[in-house]
């Protein structure tokens, strides 16, 4: 059984980083244009390239996403894009629309192509078709069982990937292919620009009695009636190792570097203690539980993996994520003094006690001894989001280490990328 690929996504240049030194074999972005995180920072051109230059000096790959769903007025843009990436060179590009699978297939032969989850992949034939066409990977749809998953193994050519997501959030509607946000907002999920409604709280109105609203409840739980639980398979990573995937994905474009360092650590962590011995993977499992729910989470399921969930895979009382650490920022330079530059993404304190989260799997506790501006000055407190600081601790940082606080009742805000 060959290691299949952990695939982390990253939303800037600085979270594809952190992807890579935490763990992930691969890593997907998107660029300006043409992918379904419109809201997510995403990647210029040069920023792409530095990304694919870092992730091969470190043995990672790089795949694109050019996944919306185009209209005919997408078309000439998409082409230019293309001959763009053709030059840009990342290791695969994953794509949903087949006009574009089309076009891609004649403007840059040479980059792999991916079809999307967005392609509604949930047969054998389709994977046939798609490698037919030159595809060198699939993405299942997130209605799949591993049942269903392990039967297209069995019936497709063993060089041909599969590539299923094992983390992250979960879509309302079928494959991801949504029109509510267009109707509702006028903004179209398979163009990129989701404003997710199926978060929001509903209400019912009678037809004869305008203006006057009536909560839906769902078992007397609450009105969000649409409202998915995330997907986390950690639990379950013997299914999934066994399932005969080539690469595992873990949703998250729009995520911080602290989410994507603590899903891919502890990913990377399960995977390689499963090859090493399943009995280690198993007697750690309090150890991947304690990490994965470090993540901000909307409680977990394990989605349609062991056939269709059952009511508990919907929240209904609540939008809102669970979130048990803030992000503080990520070790960008070490001093000769031990002195850690950071870009400060939440607010703390000198006197703090925080978590220095590094990638081999180690959490060390510190003390802030002492916060100073760019220009040298004594701070008590950092309360502004991207202002660069230098931080001394008490315990050593290394570049890429992670900088994380528990939440606190009386901490406010959102929390920063």
């Amino acid at each position: 059984m060959k290691k299949p690929e952990l695939l982390i996504p990253a939303g800037s240049l600085e979270v594809l980083k952190i992807a890579v030194m935490f763990g992930a074999d691969a890593v997907y972005i998107g660029g300006e244009a043409f992918g379904l995180r419109a809201k997510a920072r995403n990647f210029s051109n040069d920023e792409m390239r530095e990304g694919i230059a870092f992730a091969h000096e470190h043995g990672a790959r790089v795949h694109v996403t050019v996944n919306i769903l185009a209209h005919n007025r997408d078309l000439e843009g998409v082409r230019a894009y293309l001959k763009e990436l053709k030059d840009i060179r990342p290791d695969a590009l994953i794509i949903a629309d087949p006009g574009i699978f089309m076009m891609a297939r004649e403007i840059c032969p040479e980059i792999d192509i991916h079809v999307s989850t967005q392609a509604n992949n949930t047969n054998y034939e389709t994977f046939l078709f798609w490698a037919s066409l030159g595809a060198k990977r699939v993405v299942t749809a997130r209605e799949l069982s591993l049942e269903e998953i392990r039967e297209i193994r069995s019936k497709i050519p063993p060089d041909f990937e599969i590539e299923t997501f094992i983390h992250g959030a979960m879509c309302i509607s079928y494959s991801g292919r949504c029109l509510l946000s267009n109707f509702l907002a006028g903004r179209d999920a398979n163009q990129g620009a989701c404003t997710h409604p199926c978060r929001w709280k509903y209400s019912l109105m009678e037809e004869t009695r305008p203006g006057e609203y009536m909560p839906v409840f769902e078992n007397e739980r609450g009105t969000y009636i649409f409202n998915s639980r995330d997907l986390c398979m950690i639990e379950h990573m013997d299914d999934i190792l066994e399932s005969g995937v080539n690469s595992m994905k873990i949703e998250g474009r729009m995520k911080t570097a602290l989410y994507v360092a603590t899903a891919a650590r502890t990913y990377r962590k399960a995977v390689d203690d499963y090859f090493e011995s399943p009995d280690r993977y198993r007697a750690n499992m309090e150890w991947y539980r304690s990490q994965i729910s470090a993540c901000t989470y909307r409680k977990f399921t394990t989605g349609f993996f062991y056939g269709r969930p059952d009511e508990n895979a919907q929240i209904y009382d609540s939008n809102t994520y669970v979130k048990e650490y803030i992000y503080l920022g990520f070790a960008e330079e070490v001093c000769g003094d031990g002195t850690v530059r950071i870009t400060q993404r939440n607010k703390f304190l000198a006197g703090d006690v925080i978590d220095i989260m590094k990638p081999d799997g180690r959490d060390v506790s510190a003390r802030v001894l002492e916060i100073r501006d760019e220009d040298g000055n004594l701070m008590e407190s950092a309360p502004h989001p991207k202002q660069v600081l230098y931080v001394k601790l008490d315990r050593k940082a290394d570049c890429y280490d992670i900088l994380r606080k528990e939440e606190q009742p009386d901490d406010t805000g959102e929390e920063q990328p």
